[in-house]
């Protein structure tokens, strides 16, 4: 073929192209076009409803908490392909990257893989594993297109969501399956997530139903370790799921939801051989996750003043990591909303919850007992009263739960708001919350180090779970004031003082001989309740609107941390570990600018201080985002993160939980089309 034919073909080839893709972008298919809350006023952004404070609807501008909320625009404006990195926009977060699958996040201090005090949930359904008492971030995935809202409360949230809700409550919305009619194909690859993609399809069942389906993937290579070379970390997942919206009458509505997931991760540990001098090897670890959920949302309005709703799930996953790990749960709520009495809305439920887990551990992490089975019940009551009807709200409420290991709990909250111009709003709370035993608090049995003993004997040092280990508390005080500044200017600002107590320790026993398989003495430490303290902070949060085209969002963070031993105490590392895992200071800047021909340009820099404990150094992440919307049907993005370093540390897991390594430089290209 001559040079003058193939440029003939290859021009041929691009207007097929071009005129494909304009085809896709207009045809009308049936998907419903969203619109871009980046085009609303700042006003109406702060009239957004949200439900995580309350348990029921009520605008943002007036909730009486820390409460920020990342909109389906600002995922889409993000560049993020995974939750942790949607959280990194919430002044008072703390998210820090151990490895390519394990993420280290928590709100006003204590941050570590397992953050024990904070609580998420999707659509209501708690994702906390009572196991390690955190999350397991590698699994808490969906498609991110399918997100309505992230609402995240900075601070205690146990009068309505219970136990474990200390610190911070994460509850991610997703659409209803009428908002996602039609196909969804999302595509993309760089040098780090080198594959990813989603396909999903909506649509109709007769007059009262619809239904969604889809199926997300994503091949992440391993990040560098710590000595170069390869970190063994990569991972990869195939998900899965469904999810139906049915009107069975004018008044009665039930949401079916369902997911399956199946991922392979590794993660290089350090684990000790016992031998007469002490040593240790590193392992790579490959484990194979999987798991599922069915979750029903039966729901009747009986009047404009009166709701019901019951929520049921079952919930499985097993985990062929250090423990070996099979848990089920099956969980039953119901909550009624009342606000015929004038002044008054009431909302109250209850909570059951049965959770079994089966572990078989491995030579240096196992549980005693290694299957358990934990029930949990409880109810609340909140009341608020308009004492000054738009003005000023007073909201008194209280949670009894009782769950396996410290029986009965009991955890009050008032809440007051004033509210004196619809541009003002100020708002304070009290709070008292408990952190519930974990399994590792209870049953653990941990091999953390070993030196050499008297005579060449191996002194191993080794962590043991308490069954009577006590409840954490904590009293919480909060306030906040949030403002609108003309049209286009919103700042929120909150400040805050914990008061803890009864925090775990790790106190020294008496030593014992160990004959065989090696002889050896175990010096023990066990589970305590012997440390308490204080932490005190701000955040700051504007938002501005600078022109019809242009927005910038900032937020500041800071925090200080005061942790106290007890006089008996003889842990040398619980109060460091306490007040050096967090920041002091934290800073972001994001912008969004709306170019001409759907073109549009976002970028987003995050500064995190150094941490004391484990020892990290203060790092700067620039993100930046080039997307292309080609009329209501295709979007085309091109990404970079992490632009100004290379490589860098963000967190050391000091537990030997999993291996750290460091996050590298990335970019990646991605297609949606919606058809």
């Amino acid at each position: 073929m001559s040079e003058g034919a193939r440029t003939k073909l290859q021009r041929r080839a691009r207007a097929a192209l071009v005129v494909f893709l304009t085809f896709l972008a207009t045809a009308g298919w049936s998907e419903q076009h969203q619109p871009d809350l980046t085009d609303m006023s700042i006003e109406d952004l702060m009239k957004l409803r949200v439900t995580s404070v309350s348990k029921t609807e009520e605008s943002l501008s007036q909730a009486a908490s820390a409460i920020f909320v990342i909109t389906a625009d600002a995922i889409r404006h993000s560049g993020a392909t995974n939750i942790p990195d949607l959280l990194r926009m919430v002044p008072g977060m703390d998210v820090a990257r151990i490895n390519a699958s394990t993420w280290a996040i928590s709100a006003r201090g204590f941050n570590a893989r397992f953050s024990n005090e904070l609580l998420v949930l999707i659509d209501g359904k708690s994702a906390y594993t009572p196991t390690f008492a955190g999350i397991y971030w590698d699994v808490l995935d969906l498609p991110l297109e399918d997100v309505q809202r992230i609402e995240v409360i900075r601070g205690p949230g146990a009068t309505i969501w219970g136990a474990n809700a200390v610190n911070g409550v994460i509850n991610i919305v997703s659409r209803k399956s009428s908002e996602t009619r039609g196909g969804l194909l999302v595509a993309g690859g760089g040098n780090i997530e080198q594959g990813f993609g989603t396909l999903q399809y909506g649509g109709s069942l007769g007059k009262g139903t619809d239904y969604r389906v889809f199926s997300k993937f994503i091949n992440h290579i391993p990040f560098p370790g710590l000595n170069g070379g390869d970190g063994g970390d990569g991972w990869r997942m195939l998900r899965g799921g469904f999810r139906s919206d049915s009107a069975l009458s004018a008044k009665t509505t039930l949401t079916l939801k369902g997911d399956i997931h199946s991922n392979r991760e590794g993660s290089p540990l350090t684990e000790l051989e016992l031998t007469p001098v002490g040593s240790s090897q590193d392992v790579e670890w490959f484990a194979n996750l999987s798991g599922g959920s069915l979750q029903a949302v039966w729901n009747y309005t009986s009047s404009p003043q009166s709701n019901t709703s019951i929520q049921a799930y079952y919930d499985t996953y097993k985990r062929s990591d250090q423990l070996h790990e099979d848990r089920k749960t099956i969980d039953l709520d119901f909550q009624n909303n009342f606000s015929g009495w004038r002044r008054q809305k009431i909302v109250w439920g209850s909570t059951y919850r049965y959770s079994t887990s089966r572990t078989n551990g491995s030579l240096g992490v196992s549980l005693d007992p290694p299957d358990l089975g934990m029930p949990l019940f409880g109810g609340f009551l909140q009341d608020e009263v308009a004492i000054a009807p738009d003005h000023f709200f007073l909201t008194g409420g209280v949670k009894l739960e009782h769950n396996y290991y410290t029986g009965f709990g009991v955890m009050p909250s008032a809440r007051a708001t004033w509210t004196p111009t619809p541009s003002h709003t100020l708002w304070a709370a009290v709070s008292k919350t408990e952190r519930t035993p974990a399994e590792i608090d209870t049953a653990l049995r941990a091999n953390i180090s070993e030196v050499p003993g008297p005579g060449g004997v191996p002194i191993l040092f080794v962590l043991f779970g308490d069954p009577h280990v006590l409840n954490e508390g904590s009293i919480d005080y909060e306030t906040g004031y949030r403002t609108m500044v003309g049209e286009n200017l919103s700042i929120d600002l909150a400040a805050y003082y914990n008061n803890y107590s009864h925090q775990n320790t790790d106190e020294p026993s008496t030593p014992f001989f160990v004959a065989t398989p090696t002889p050896h003495f175990v010096l023990p430490l066990l589970e305590e309740n012997l440390i308490h303290g204080e932490t005190h902070g701000m955040e700051v949060e504007a938002n501005w609107k600078a022109t019809d085209r242009w927005t910038l969002s900032s937020g500041y963070a800071f925090e200080q941390i005061h942790m106290h031993l007890a006089a008996t105490s003889q842990d040398t590392d619980s109060v460091a570990e306490s007040q050096g895992s967090t920041p002091v200071n934290a800073v972001q800047l994001r912008s969004h600018l709306a170019l001409a021909r759907g073109l549009a340009w976002d970028a987003s820099g995050y500064f995190a201080g150094r941490l004391a404990d484990p020892r990290e150094s203060s790092y700067t992440r620039l993100d930046s985002q080039l997307s292309w919307q080609i009329g209501e049907r295709i979007n085309l993005s091109v990404v970079g993160q992490d632009l100004l370093k290379d490589r860098h540390q963000e967190f050391f897991d000091s537990t030997g939980s999993t291996g750290t390594t460091l996050v590298k430089r990335s970019g990646y290209a991605k297609v949606t089309w919606r058809f």
